[in-house]
């Protein structure tokens, strides 16, 4: 799939890379309805995500190597922003098990690299920054519905239409990585 990709007209990788992060994650929330399943249906789920950015340019996805540290401290911020409905309902932080946040950290990364990362990339060479912004929004929400209750759906538009801005705005993935992950770990 990844050669297919690189030599595609930009609207076939668009619906190509929709298609196929949408299915993973009809395929995951399907999976994590059996009984003892919902770990392993996560840690697969986000390496089938990830599978989709796989040999596609480290800077094209957001991840370049120049800013590490203010990259990092965005992660932190984004993180912060997105625990903040959390820390007012709640005093107490919930402890994740072992295996709940390793498959939590595994959907988090799969999930940035393949909305923000290559379908992102994909929509911006098709339409440009409106485009990407919108339709990984979009798309992030939908692939939500399939596991999410309708009444969660508006914040995780709300999230990843933060992390779709951040993107475009700082041309960066490391920040939405980390950002995502944190949520991932708390809620």
């Amino acid at each position: 799939m990844i050669l297919v990709l690189r030599r595609t007209h930009p609207a076939a990788r668009v619906v190509l890379v929709g298609a196929y992060v949408v299915c993973v994650e009809w395929a995951r929330a399907s999976i994590q309805t059996q009984p003892h399943m919902a770990i392993a249906a996560l840690i697969m789920g986000g390496a089938a995500l990830g599978l989709v950015a796989l040999r596609s340019p480290a800077d094209r996805l957001g991840l370049g190597t120049s800013r590490v540290g203010l990259r990092i401290f965005g992660g932190l911020a984004l993180g912060a922003v997105f625990l903040l409905p959390a820390a007012v309902r709640s005093s107490v932080a919930p402890l994740l098990p072992a295996s709940l946040a390793v498959a939590a950290v595994a959907v988090s990364i799969g999930e940035e690299l393949a909305f923000r990362g290559a379908l992102y990339a994909a929509l911006d060479e098709l339409g440009g920054a409106p485009l990407a912004i919108v339709g990984s929004t979009l798309l992030w929400t939908l692939a939500h519905a399939l596991s999410h209750p309708p009444a969660f759906l508006g914040a995780v538009a709300a999230a990843g239409l933060l992390l779709a801005l951040w993107r475009w705005a700082c041309r960066d993935l490391v920040a939405p990585i980390i950002g995502h992950t944190i949520a991932d770990l708390a809620l």
